[in-house]
């Protein structure tokens, strides 16, 4: 039997795409055909935004508490299937268990958090404003149509940090998976279909290219979410949208720093970097990529050492393998743009002290196509093109600062403002760090700053383009419109 084919998912209906072109999705860990995900055309974007549309009135004027009380039944749903959502995912994109299960976990919140709409959507009054009367009020109110456009790295997650604040807001929605990892998207698009959500408040479409541009440039998408690369996010999503009049919130690249003090507890924080640097593959917006030491020549060769020696014993295999601690590039490309950083590196100079191209896999048998071992990088100069650009698997890179504020200084020659993180015990080093630092999500002593579902996700520079970011707050602002009435009665 072959692999299934994928179908979109609108006006409450699983429909064929409109297209003969079909892309496979592998295992990677295993190289196994998953199955095969349609690229949808314009035509299909069409017909689930026209879905989405027309099913907008009716959603818009259900009461908060209504729209709230699906979501309480998606999340009793997504409990009950945890385990099966975390074995997509790491199926599909090759993570391990434990980091699909991380996965999972936060995706679940921020569908908790969206269910608190009939307070997070509260607007504000204030009576007598300007004579005995006069009374102000401001409310909140649901836009029209939105579209996320989601990431290969986070299947289940990314996609959740807009569509139920949207939803919940009494917007509708299109999704549009990563057509590398489309399994986990379309296991949650069932889930909502058995909490009976109404037809077109959710729609799914599959696709590359032309799937995207038709989103961007439909006139009744109000507007787009991305998580994805700056180049991408900057340059085409941003750029459209501000020729569109679209809504927008493109969280973006980034290459991340994370400053290591001679006074910070060497021994504790080693854990937290191996998470930062080699969790997910590298492959996530929040990984540690240029580890900066600043202290003694003593301490900095202990941190190297320790460091090295750390990464090298990290276990890579198949992620369904609980005891494995990395699995593979999501793809064979993947790796071979890591492989060809890797050599950028050594030949501008910098000293590759350990070689991830030297599999060293917990499975010999397992295909070696996507696999890496981790790499690390000592003697890199902040002008290095491995210290400067998003390498996006898993290579660390060491430099030395002399105190606090070089090492601060080379953050903010970096073009991106993502995420920072600060190892110390120094009260006073980690209060300069984090009010001076231009990063939108900064860490200390926590190598993975990621925000909970009730904090916006920050980002800076050329790490995020729009005005409002997604989760939380900022999300439910970013999906709806305030309405001032000034109200006088005789």
């Amino acid at each position: 039997m072959g692999a299934a084919k994928l179908r979109n998912y609108i006006g409450g209906e699983w429909v064929e795409a409109q297209t003969v072109e079909y892309a496979e999705v592998i295992d990677p860990a295993r190289g196994k055909l998953l199955a095969r995900v349609p690229l949808s055309t314009s035509a299909d974007v069409e017909r689930a935004v026209k879905s989405a549309a027309e099913a907008f009135p009716d959603w818009r004027n259900t009461p908060p508490a209504a729209r709230a009380r699906y979501l309480f039944r998606l999340k009793e749903l997504m409990e009950d299937r945890f385990d099966e959502l975390a074995e997509i995912q790491t199926r599909e994109h090759g993570k391990t268990i434990d980091e699909s299960r991380g996965e999972t976990r936060r995706g679940i919140e921020q569908v908790e958090v969206a269910s608190a709409i009939p307070t997070l959507m509260q607007g504000c009054n204030l009576e007598d404003i300007a004579a005995a009367g006069i009374d102000e009020h401001c409310f909140f109110q649901p836009v029209g149509v939105f579209s996320h456009i989601a990431p290969f790295n986070f299947p289940f997650m990314a996609p959740l940090w807009f569509v139920p604040y949207a939803i919940a807001a009494g917007n509708t929605f299109v999704v549009k998976p990563s057509p590398r990892v489309p399994l986990s998207q379309t296991r949650v698009v069932e889930l909502f279909e058995e909490i009976d959500l109404p037809p077109g408040v959710l729609n799914m479409v599959h696709g590359a290219n032309e799937a995207t541009n038709a989103i961007l440039h439909h006139p009744d998408v109000a507007g787009v979410t991305f998580v994805g690369s700056t180049a991408v996010g900057r340059d085409i999503i941003y750029k459209s949208c501000g020729e569109t009049g679209k809504r927008v919130i493109a969280q973006c690249g980034a290459k991340n720093f994370i400053v290591v003090l001679e006074d910070c507890d060497l021994e504790k924080s080693m854990a937290g970097l191996m998470t930062s640097f080699f969790g997910n593959t590298g492959q996530r917006c929040l990984a540690g990529a240029n580890l900066v030491l600043v202290g003694s020549d003593s301490f900095r060769q202990r941190a190297v050492d320790a460091f090295i020696g750390a990464a090298a014993a990290i276990r890579v295999g198949d992620g369904m393998d609980g005891s494995v601690q990395m699995g593979p590039l999501q793809n064979a490309a993947s790796k071979q743009r890591v492989i060809g950083y890797i050599e950028t590196g050594i030949r501008e100079g910098a000293q590759l002290a350990l070689d991830g191209r030297k599999l060293r896999l917990s499975d010999p048998d397992l295909p070696q196509d996507c696999f890496l071992n981790p790499s690390v990088f000592v003697d890199v100069t902040p002008q290095m093109t491995i210290a400067r650009e998003e390498i996006f698997g898993p290579v660390a890179c060491i430099l030395r600062a002399a105190d606090l504020d070089q090492a601060i200084d080379m953050i903010h020659e970096s073009p991106y403002g993502n995420s920072a993180a600060i190892y110390t015990s120094s009260g006073r080093a980690a209060q300069k760090f984090r009010h001076d630092v231009k990063c939108g999500n900064i860490g200390v002593n926590v190598g993975v700053p990621a925000p909970m579902a009730f904090f916006p996700f920050g980002g800076m520079k050329d790490s995020f383009f729009g005005s409002l970011h997604g989760q939380g707050k900022d999300a439910i602002r970013s999906f709806t419109d305030p309405k001032v009435v000034v109200e006088r009665w005789f």
